[in-house]
């Protein structure tokens, strides 16, 4: 048998992958209880996504012979990509106890604790990790994460700094660093950083989480590459897909949403209406909720609004698909996409017939087990088509939900307890604070140079972005003075504070999307420029639906004009506030119970095809 384990193991280092896994298993036919070649084979499935094969070839291997600390490892490693966290901690704590000194045992571990949110535990393991190897590269790169996810951008920059001089081709985090910097707005050599993301991308050299490459991009074109790449290494689809395409037969059409923020969060305040106007005679409709229970009041506002709420944040992906695909679901919906605390792994098990990107993410998901994008003609025109892997779906207004009970605190603020100019005119933009980018920003001040007098109120998510925010406005001639900034407050109160500012100055590459809703719902009028993708046509969209396209700009020059001749024209001004007044609760954006009964004539219209056994196809839902 050596010669030929070792003709696979040089197939298997030369990348033949497949000639590899062959030769593997031819061994293990003549020799079940061959340690090597099924340790072997569990690496090669786990590579290629045959992930119940690897589970299997791991756990014969280590039933063999569990003495061997590197196939704990390796099976850590797989159970982590499985989002099996206590499980891979086992197996890393098995290794450890065999080694103590094994520096991979403890990266994997402070993967796993991550996973959990433990994060001092995770910290130490890492901590431990690097004093083991202080070359561990994937160590640095978990601080970072750790550190940019409790929101200490300085210490994870610095974190993913070592990792790079380390590793420069560690693949992700030169994604995960400029993120960083940007939600602190370091701009420091910006450009040049960016173009070799772009170009390491483009050149197929490294891969950037989809979610930050939004802001990163203009191209809708480098938006799917790149989301195809993430999803081909770190999502694949189940090589033994769930369902099997069996048609359903049910007296009403099965619906479950799958969110990590059916909690006090955007997408909840967004997205709570539509799931209360459900039709119940028709639809059934299942919440399954993947992220943690903050026991707010929406939360119990969520859990009433559904025929069934799965609180499934400590299950397994395998266990959430196994329960969706018992339960008989029709349509699966992603309301997270490739944001914070997705599951993503749970569609790539396909438990459902027709599967659903929506909302949570404003982009391609680059996925086969993806089967559609819900969508309007502003963010997706036709002419973009070829740039989503899924079929799109229509809507006949704007994509986006909205909840027209959204309260607005009674609470009149005064300018002066804001820290604002009484008299002055007050633009604001409450979106994140990484979405500024300096050609954004570089427009803000041209405008302020042209009104005079006037501030800009920002959102400050963080104190070092307010500090770099003000060093940039000196640097382009504006008094630091004039950028006022606003901490986070409970939303209705939020909603209030509106009131205080004149113009809403949006953002590129990404636009406002809730913040834009917030703005308008709360009657202040929104500037923004549309760009190319998705994201940067979303407050495009939102004021199409509420029928304020005069706000719409096409280019940066023009953007600029139309938020100075608004700011120096205080008749038209108030005519558009007015206009916004009027047509606030008159047009479709904010009219919850019509564009419910949208999406589940989009959500019928794709039944429907399933149920005649005809593909997923783009699919136009008329009023």
């Amino acid at each position: 048998m050596a010669p030929l384990f070792n003709q696979a193991v040089q197939a298997h280092q030369a990348g033949r992958i497949a000639e590899a896994e062959t030769l593997y298993r031819k061994i293990i036919l003549e020799d079940p209880k061959n340690f090597d070649a099924l340790h072997m084979l569990g690496i090669v499935c786990f590579g290629i996504g045959k992930t119940q094969d690897a589970d299997k070839f791991f756990r014969a291997a280590l039933s063999i012979d569990s003495g061997f600390p590197p196939c704990h490892v390796n099976y850590g490693f797989y159970l982590l990509k499985q989002k099996r966290f206590k499980d891979a901690i086992e197996s890393f704590d098995k290794a450890l106890a065999l080694f103590p000194n094994f520096g991979e045992a403890w990266l994997g571990r402070g993967n796993a604790f991550r996973g959990l949110k433990s994060y001092d535990e995770a910290f130490a393991a890492y901590s431990k990790a690097i004093a083991l190897n202080p070359k561990i590269a994937e160590a640095y790169a978990g601080s970072g994460n750790l550190l940019a996810r409790l929101g200490r951008y300085e210490e994870a920059i610095a974190a993913y700094d070592r990792a790079l001089a380390l590793r420069s081709d560690l693949e992700f985090v030169e994604s995960e660093r400029l993120y960083c910097k940007l939600c602190i707005c370091d701009w420091s050599n910006f450009s040049a950083e960016y173009q070799h993301l772009i170009g390491s991308i483009k050149d197929k050299k490294a891969r950037a989480q989809p979610f930050y490459f939004l802001n990163m991009s203009s191209s809708a074109r480098e938006q799917l590459d790149c989301a195809r790449s993430w999803i081909a290494s770190e999502v694949p689809a189940a090589d033994k897909p769930l369902w099997h395409g069996e048609v359903y037969r049910h007296e009403k059409i099965r619906v479950a949403y799958v969110s990590a923020d059916l909690r006090q969060h955007a997408t909840a305040y967004l997205a709570a209406g539509m799931f209360e106007h459900h039709d119940r005679s028709r639809f059934e409709i299942t919440a399954v909720a993947i992220g943690t229970d903050d026991k707010s009041e929406m939360r119990e506002r969520l859990k009433g609004s559904f025929n069934h709420f799965i609180d499934a944040s400590n299950l397994t992906d395998d266990e959430i698909a196994g329960q969706i695909k018992k339960a008989e679901i029709d349509l699966l919906i992603d309301l997270k996409g490739f944001t914070q605390d997705a599951r993503t792994g749970i569609f790539a098990r396909r438990p459902a017939p027709i599967q659903v990107n929506y909302l949570g993410y404003p982009g391609t998901m680059g996925a086969d087990y993806i089967d559609y994008l819900i969508a309007d003609r502003i963010v997706v025109p036709q002419s973009h088509q070829a740039y989503y892997a899924e079929k799109l779906v229509y809507l006949p207004d704007s994509y986006q939900a909205n909840d027209a009970t959204r309260a607005i605190s009674n609470k009149s603020f005064t300018r002066t307890e804001l820290g604002l100019p009484e008299t002055a005119l007050i633009f604001c933009c409450f979106n994140n604070n990484y979405k500024i980018v300096p050609e954004v920003f570089a427009s803000w001040m041209r405008i302020l140079s042209r009104v005079k007098g006037c501030v800009l109120w920002l959102l400050e998510d963080n104190a070092k972005a307010a500090s770099n925010l003000k060093k940039e406005a000196v640097a382009r001639g504006i008094d630091a003075g004039r950028l006022v900034f606003a901490g986070r407050m409970p939303l209705p109160d939020h909603l209030a504070r509106h009131k205080c500012a004149d113009l809403f100055l949006d953002t590129l590459p990404v636009s406002a999307h809730t913040t834009a809703s917030d703005a308008l719902w709360a009657g202040l009028p929104v500037v923004t420029q549309i760009g190319e993708t998705f994201a940067a046509r979303v407050a495009a969209s939102l004021l199409s639906a509420i029928d304020l396209p005069e706000l719409i700009a096409s280019t940066p020059q023009a953007y600029e004009a139309l938020a100075i001749e608004l700011a120096t024209n205080p008749e038209q001004l108030i005519s558009i506030k007015e206009k916004l007044a009027r047509n606030r609760l008159t047009k479709p954006l904010f009219d919850t119970q019509r564009f419910t009964r949208s999406i589940e004539a989009a959500y019928t219209a794709m039944y429907q095809r399933y149920q005649a056994g005809f593909p997923p196809d783009h699919i136009d839902v008329v009023r």
